[in-house]
């Protein structure tokens, strides 16, 4: 793979004349990508770096060579990535190699939003601390069970300023047995520990992360963080990505993440998704465009005669909709006689004591009210049209090859790490999308690659 293509979109975010030479910043973009590929942190990252020589063979180092200070690559995502559009651009060129090296052949596409949660989580600080100190105290057990007498003794209450002494206390004593502190999964564990801290005293001075919000996994399960939405053909190439904060419903996205697709280089003839993606809106998308759209229908995701001016989402998981300030509707109820020749509609209701405080209830909300609600109207005629659709074997063979893009997602979270943010804020989550989504195409690439050859 040739990174050269790197130096031309930084180029101006280094200074030719002053200052000291910077480190070449394809080595520091290889970083990143080893990062990803081991799902390590920062310090751990450049700690192996140090002596594993296919390390320093991948970043053109010399056996002897210096790495770099892990504050380095903070510095470098912080100061020279932000402000180019790199999800896109890393898409776009393993979309090209992809198409280049005969991988990518598939024109039909699979949809679907993924949730990262932010590195400040829904627990509190004793909580992420408790937890990841359980996890330094299980490695240390394994490799000195006698240590256990000499470990500081463990808080019982919720005091957040004892919890932090307690964990400095336990990194101190660790530290002080060197013989424990390199053992088997001691060193990771001690790091995140000490990640952990960091985290919790940013939290204490800078609040939690400003741009993560909640959003649903079900209806009774909520996450703090993003989703990335994706667009991923059925030979397992990702063409398309658009990450948002967690309480965006995944619908609206469709027709972003099909433009997107065109633009990176692939004309869809079809899309599958779930239920989600079976609004009005994209079924007329889908008309219009003259693509198929493998989605089962939900009557509840169709906005019927909706101002286009409107942002009212309908959330899959939580089965309620969402309005423009993000509060989900607390029960719902169907409206009208079935066979009258007139729709029936659902009606959404909302929690009238937020929409009193909330920042956009002018227009929305009448003071005084008693109750808010939002309707739909059930089984509109390109509803009809999709039902039928849904009855025909190409259908129900096409739509079930979305298991392809949960176990893309499961790939993304398990091994790369995707399932938590690298820092706190929606720069950071896209960034870090773009590196993991860029190392999924390059080894799906390189796999089929090698099998074409062997």
């Amino acid at each position: 793979m040739d990174f050269s293509f790197i130096y031309q979109e930084l180029i101006d975010c280094y200074s030719m004349g002053e200052g000291r030479t910077a480190v070449d910043p394809v080595v520091m973009f290889k970083y990143l990508y080893l990062k990803v590929r081991y799902n390590l942190s920062d310090r751990d990252l450049v700690e192996r770096a140090k002596t594993d020589m296919a390390f320093k063979f991948f970043l053109g180092l010399a056996p002897e060579a210096d790495v770099i200070h892990p504050s380095l690559l903070t510095k470098f995502r912080r100061q020279r990535l932000k402000d180019m559009d790199l999800l896109q651009l890393l898409l776009r060129k393993t979309v090209e190699i992809a198409i280049d090296k005969g991988v990518l052949k598939s024109k039909a596409l699979i949809v679907d939003a993924t949730h990262t949660v932010s590195r400040f989580n829904i627990k509190s600080p004793v909580e992420s601390l408790r937890q990841a100190s359980k996890i330094l105290r299980k490695h240390i057990y394994q490799a000195k069970p006698a240590i256990r007498d000499i470990l500081p003794t463990k808080p019982t209450g919720s005091d957040l300023e004892e919890e932090q002494d307690y964990t400095k206390n336990l990194i101190d004593t660790v530290k002080a047995h060197p013989e424990v502190a390199v053992a088997h999964g001691v060193p990771e564990a001690l790091h995140s520990l000490e990640e952990v801290i960091d985290d919790v005293q940013s939290g204490i001075a800078h609040s939690k992360d400003k741009d993560a919000k909640i959003g649903h996994k079900t209806k009774d399960t909520s996450f703090l963080g993003y989703k990335t939405h994706l667009a991923m053909t059925t030979d397992r190439m990702i063409t398309a990505a658009v990450i948002t904060t967690g309480e965006k419903g995944d619908g609206r996205f469709l027709k972003n993440l099909v433009e997107l697709s065109r633009a990176n280089g692939v004309d869809p003839d079809s899309v599958r998704g779930d239920h989600a993606y079976s609004g009005k809106e994209n079924l007329e998308l889908a008309d219009k465009q003259n693509w198929k759209l493998y989605s089962r229908l939900t009557p509840t995701i169709s906005n019927g005669n909706r101002n286009a001016k409107d942002e009212w989402d309908y959330n899959k998981d939580a089965g309620m909709f969402i309005c423009p300030a993000g509060h989900t509707a607390i029960r719902k109820a169907r409206m009208g006689k079935k066979n009258q020749g007139i729709n029936q509609v659902l009606t959404y209701f909302f929690d009238v004591e937020k929409c009193q405080k909330c920042p956009l209830r002018d227009g929305c909300y009448k003071p005084g009210a008693k109750s808010k609600s939002y309707s739909v109207s059930l089984k509109s005629n390109i509803h009809q049209k999709q039902m039928a659709f849904e009855e025909t074997e190409e259908f129900k063979t096409e739509v079930k090859l979305r298991y392809r893009i949960e176990a893309k997602n499961a790939e993304l979270k398990i091994k790369h790490g995707y399932g938590k943010c690298w820092s706190n804020d929606i720069q950071a989550m896209t960034l870090q999308g773009a590196m993991t989504l860029f190392y999924a195409n390059m080894e799906r690439i390189l796999t089929q690659t090698a099998k074409k050859e062997g």
